[in-house]
């Protein structure tokens, strides 16, 4: 993974070059202009893709907006499948489409927020099943034949029952009320069920989870344009959301967390973690520490995706200063986890980690020179750049890095050890000689290091 771009004008003011690659785009049609319906069309697909390339008009969105938040809102099964389908099209952006007239969704007042609590719905249901409400005993209306409550279905001289899984025991909830010696059963049908549209069952846990997916995958999309970005980063309960799915990542739906830790990381070069003690209203409580725990529990974790995000996000966090307080306290554990990720085969994994330990480096000296005493630091940066690893840029940030702990006075004994390699990658590699050269100057030319000239010159 590689640090987002700085130059992204070919947004939505149309720029001339193509933007990088994000994560997770798939490789499609160099096509900007889209002919297509009021909803959506299939068009030609082009040679690089299995597929047909799906493209939205982008008055779409002007014309019903209203519709579509309202969509969301209502709670519809029909109505929200619709809005969430449309709004992933809408959202939707191939690698090489430019998207000059593409709408920024975010700016649609109260889309993000309908958008959040379709995942507020689901995270409030997602309980432990000893947890949930229990089915509620009816007794108003017992003795009339037509109730309000799931009778009229019987009254009306139905033979057959609506199968649906009920709440309590059995495909049919059946509930059997006592009066004048007669039992009356009745049934409870979905559209009849008080407790909405989405049944309390499995089946609509089920669907529940499906729309949070779905609406956590817009919000990630979202998160890809430019235009979005300030206030999706200023949205305290955006953030706070996202923050809440990454830390329960042990219980949650690992699709949910992937969006939610892609959406953060996205986000990262905006975002300031004092947002969550500011007078915003907040939704979940989550503090600064709280977000820091909830990277380092993905940065721990053995998901590959997750761990690799995460050390990517920690690069980017650590460039505001103002997040520095929050996360120094956890450095230790950071380092040490990042020097691991490094001895990993996985060169994606290689690459986050570098890519923040070059962030982490530069902050300040207590940061050098607890990395240089890391164990096997300088051995697998030096790895790194022998091996090579195939990303050259890598490779340049793991010598600077080096460079950067060798600055530190405290630091150049450590190093001196090394003396041999650093010769060798500058007489072998022209590519990063100079960097090796600066290197093996402060080593062994500094006025106040006689010692380390005396060992660097005759081999004492």
């Amino acid at each position: 993974m590689q640090k987002r771009e700085q130059g992204k004008s070919g947004g939505s003011a149309g720029g001339g070059a193509a933007p990088p690659a994000k994560r997770g785009r798939p490789f499609g049609s160099g096509s900007s202009s889209a002919s297509a319906s009021a909803s959506a069309a299939d068009s030609a697909a082009p040679s690089t893709l299995l597929g047909p390339s799906l493209h939205v008009h982008n008055s779409f969105a002007d014309q019903n907006n209203k519709r579509i938040v309202l969509a969301l809102q209502s709670g519809l099964k029909s109505e929200l499948t619709w809005a969430l389908n449309t709004l992933t099209l809408l959202s939707f952006k191939e690698k090489d489409d430019m998207r000059k007239d593409a709408t920024p969704l975010a700016k649609i007042p109260g889309l993000l927020d309908a958008l959040l609590q379709v995942i507020d719905d689901w995270r409030d249901i997602a309980l432990p099943k000893e947890l949930a409400k229990s089915t509620r005993v009816r007794t108003l209306g017992a003795s009339s034949v037509v109730t309000g409550f799931g009778n009229e279905y019987q009254a009306l001289g139905s033979t057959s029952a609506l199968h649906r899984p009920g709440v309590g025991s059995g495909s049919a909830g059946t509930e059997s009320t006592q009066h004048s010696g007669v039992t009356k059963s009745r049934f409870t049908e979905l559209w009849l069920d008080e407790d909405g549209l989405f049944n309390l069952d499995d089946e609509g846990r089920a669907e529940k989870q499906q729309c949070a997916v779905a609406a956590s995958n817009i919000i990630r999309n979202f998160s890809f344009m430019p235009d979005n970005e300030v206030i999706m980063a200023q949205h305290r309960h955006c953030l706070e959301t996202a923050f809440q799915c990454i830390e329960d990542h042990l219980v949650e739906d690992d699709e949910l967390v992937t969006n939610a830790l892609e959406t953060i990381v996205n986000l990262a070069p905006l975002l300031d973690l004092r947002i969550f003690s500011s007078s915003k209203p907040s939704f979940i409580k989550i503090t600064e520490k709280r977000a820091v725990q909830a990277i380092m529990g993905m940065l721990e974790s053995a998901v590959k995706a997750w761990h690799c995000a995460a050390a990517e996000l920690l690069g980017r966090l650590i460039i505001n200063p103002d997040n520095e307080p929050f996360l120094l306290p956890f450095f230790p554990q950071i380092h040490k986890r990042l020097i691991d990720l490094i001895s990993m085969p996985a060169l994606d994994a290689q690459a986050a980690a570098i890519g923040a330990l070059y962030n982490l480096a530069e902050v300040n000296m207590d940061c050098r020179l607890k990395i240089a005493n890391e164990r096997w630091a300088i051995d697998r940066l030096l790895k790194v750049i022998k091996t090579p690893h195939p990303v050259p840029e890598v490779c340049r940030k793991a010598a600077m890095i080096l460079e950067s702990l060798v600055s530190e006075p405290q630091n150049r004994s450590l190093l001196l050890a090394y003396e041999n390699a650093f010769a060798e990658i500058l007489f072998t590699d022209g590519r990063y000689s100079d960097t090796f050269a600066r290197i093996l100057y402060e080593l062994t030319s500094r006025p106040n290091n006689k010692v380390a000239t005396a060992r660097g010159i005759w081999g004492m």
